[in-house]
């Protein structure tokens, strides 16, 4: 990078909102020291899950947390919670994300909302501020699954939704096992399995996170309210039809399962808005067989990654895809097989705490703005047994999970502000 993170952060920043203790200094400070930590020449981050990278960063946090006055526990998965004591003993509230990241990563994807909940903590321990119901921050750990290609590690772990079988099946990218790095990690296999027995109650869950899209920038807001999580499903599709020379073999009769698979892509682009505003589908991996310039093809493989933030609306979209797959490999006289390889639950976030994310951009004179999240999260997890709400921060062009992923500073701490705000709100209820 030509200049640290906090010096580029610092350059823009006006000092809005500096009032309630929040401070966007130690804000630009922190987000600074977690972007050494794995830093790449391109001014990238590589911190994958479970790395002595993710450790370090976890280790640093921990040691903000430790200093703001938060008692520290870590479970057998690696997720780390600080831990405020409020007035009264019940479920706490919690707020958090994650600090690994996918190879060659931006600054801000993860750390902010880590940082995001800490600085509510530093702000109430500046404003003399005490909590009815005890206030957690909260990592997860390997949230992008970027090391053994299964996402949501540490919050499914947390859950009870990690399995053994799963666990077993798991290799890094040089062969070793999720066992095996569990132990390097100081963890076992079974210790974070017993993750899901040790859980914590939890009143709310509430994440802050970058958005990875354009809505807000088009908008010209700063923060907005996430409306749900799309659940994946991942569609496998082969056609298969039969290869000939692209020369002697005439265009009459041919069994060409590319042609399929063009019409294939080109269909499902118009149904998902037939279903929702929210639900979206998309192709991006195709492989065709024997891939010769000169030979009509024998199969072509593909892959539809289905989503929507319903899950009704979502499995009437796979349906519809599936049905558009079968009338055409029946029109052009070929095979069709389809496997269905992932299928996760969506989240919908309940309208209540909608309105309350809403009712707090209020009082900074920000318009509430409703965005479904494309990519999944944490929240999407712990939010399947635990009231869970997400508030977006606005991306520079939507650009993320790359050197160039950017969110302003003044748009940081107005994502604190709303926030601490939100939290407070809901420690009176």
């Amino acid at each position: 990078m030509k200049r640290n993170l906090y010096e580029q952060l610092i350059k823009d920043y006006n000092g809005e909102l500096t009032h309630s203790g929040v401070s966007g200094d130690r804000l630009a400070l922190r987000l600074d020291e977690l972007s050494k930590i794995g830093l790449m020449e391109s001014g990238g981050v590589t911190r994958p899950g479970y790395s002595a990278e993710e450790k370090r960063a976890k280790e640093l946090v921990i040691s903000w947390m430790e200093s703001a006055g938060l008692s520290v526990t870590t479970d057998g998965a690696g997720n780390v919670f600080g831990r405020l004591e409020g007035k009264k003993d019940t479920p706490a509230i919690v707020s958090g994300s994650h600090v690994d990241s996918v190879p060659n990563g931006g600054h801000f994807d993860g750390p902010l909302g880590v940082l995001s909940a800490l600085e509510v903590v530093e702000a109430w321990k500046e404003t003399g501020y005490i909590p009815e119901k005890p206030y957690e921050v909260a990592i997860f750990s390997d949230e992008e699954g970027s090391r053994f290609k299964s996402s949501l590690t540490g919050s499914r772990a947390f859950m009870g939704q990690l399995k053994p079988e799963e666990m077993d099946s798991l290799r890094d990218e040089n062969g070793k096992s999720f066992r095996e790095v569990l132990a390097e990690y100081g963890s076992s296999a079974e210790e974070c399995l017993r993750a899901g027995n040790n859980r914590r109650e939890m009143d709310t869950f509430v994440e802050v996170h970058i958005e990875q899209g354009k809505v807000l920038e088009r908008e010209g807001q700063p923060v907005g309210v996430v409306r749900g999580i799309a659940g994946p499903a991942s569609l496998e599709v082969t056609f298969t039809g039969e290869a000939g020379h692209a020369g002697n073999t005439p265009m009459a009769g041919r069994k060409d399962p590319l042609v399929a698979a063009s019409l294939f892509v080109g269909a499902i682009e118009k149904f998902p808005k037939q279903v929702s505003d929210t639900a979206v589908a998309t192709v991006g991996k195709l492989n065709v067989h024997p891939n010769g310039f000169n030979v009509i093809a024998q199969e072509v493989k593909l892959i539809v990654d289905i989503r929507d933030i319903f899950e009704e609306t979502r499995d009437q979209l796979l349906e519809l895809i599936t049905a558009v797959a079968r009338k055409i490999a029946e029109e052009r006289n070929i095979e069709v097989q389809m496997n269905l390889n992932a299928k996760i639950k969506p989240l919908p976030i309940k309208d209540t705490l909608q309105a309350k994310i809403a009712g707090s951009l209020s009082k900074f004179d920000i318009k509430p703005v409703y965005i479904p999240s494309g990519a999944g999260h944490d929240t999407m997890i712990v939010g399947t047994e635990i009231p869970a709400a997400m508030l977006f921060v606005r991306s520079k062009d939507g650009i993320s999970h790359n050197p160039r992923e950017w969110t302003s500073l003044n748009d940081c701490v107005y994502g604190v502000h709303v926030l601490k705000d939100f939290v407070e709100g809901l420690m009176e209820d």
